[in-house]
């Protein structure tokens, strides 16, 4: 059986990693997005957003994967399983599943924003969001940079391409912690059901995929995922 995770903030934030559209305690109740997280933003005081990305970075590091985040690695003994995340975390890798498509890049990877190349330098440890810091700069000149996406950019290609690959080839699809309303990333779900792929939500809130999606699981992933591939099996029989 091939099985194809599609996985959101949703499943991380189970971990004690913030989200960022929930209205009382998601990072863009705090901070402005456009600031930090915008090519202007970047352009306009890059130490600031710089000293944010590196505590968010740091913040990472101290939380682990958790029962959801396990469970999907342990489908990878009885499935051929493929991770989609619009997460910028490393849990998936951490709990051990191969292979994980990063849309949006990762705040465990970063390039320089000139030459794009690489940048595997230390990293001194910041301990307070709003902390300025000048950025690294890589052999070319160019200022270093978090390998994510930002407002007003494309996905990159290499992942995107990835990840209709694996949709259009899944028995079925997962969508777990997403609120299904980032796009691309939520058409994918919409592309499976057009080929006839059942899709299976998991979320304890209503999305607007829970209306077409073929079974919603009203339940956090820590919850749902550890049982759910023998259910998938018999959804499929």
């Amino acid at each position: 059986m091939r099985v194809t995770v599609l996985s959101g903030a949703g499943i991380s934030a189970e971990s004690g990693v913030p989200t960022f559209r929930d209205s009382k305690n998601g990072l863009w109740s705090r901070f402005d997005p456009y600031q930090l997280s915008s090519i202007d933003g970047w352009l306009q005081n890059p130490e600031r957003v710089w000293g944010w990305y590196l505590w968010r970075h740091h913040l990472l590091t101290q939380v682990e994967p958790n029962e959801g985040h396990r469970a999907i690695a342990a489908w990878q003994d009885h499935a051929e399983v493929c991770v989609i995340t619009q997460n910028v975390d490393d849990l998936h890798e951490r709990a051990g599943s191969r292979p994980v498509h990063h849309l949006h890049g990762s705040l465990f990877e970063f390039r320089c924003a000139r030459c794009g190349l690489p940048y595997t330098g230390e990293l001194p440890e910041i301990v307070e969001a709003t902390t300025d810091m000048e950025p690294p700069r890589c052999r070319c000149g160019g200022l270093i940079r978090p390998d994510i996406v930002w407002f007003g950019e494309p996905l990159p290609e290499e992942p995107w391409q990835r990840a209709v690959e694996a949709t259009e080839a899944a028995d079925v699809m997962v969508v777990v912690g997403t609120s299904a309303i980032v796009y691309p990333a939520a058409g994918l779900p919409e592309l499976a059901l057009s080929r006839g792929i059942s899709v299976v939500e998991v979320n304890p809130e209503q999305t607007p995929l829970s209306a077409s999606a073929t079974v919603s699981i009203r339940e956090p992933a820590s919850r749902a995922l550890p049982g759910l591939l023998h259910r998938l099996t018999a959804l499929l029989n």
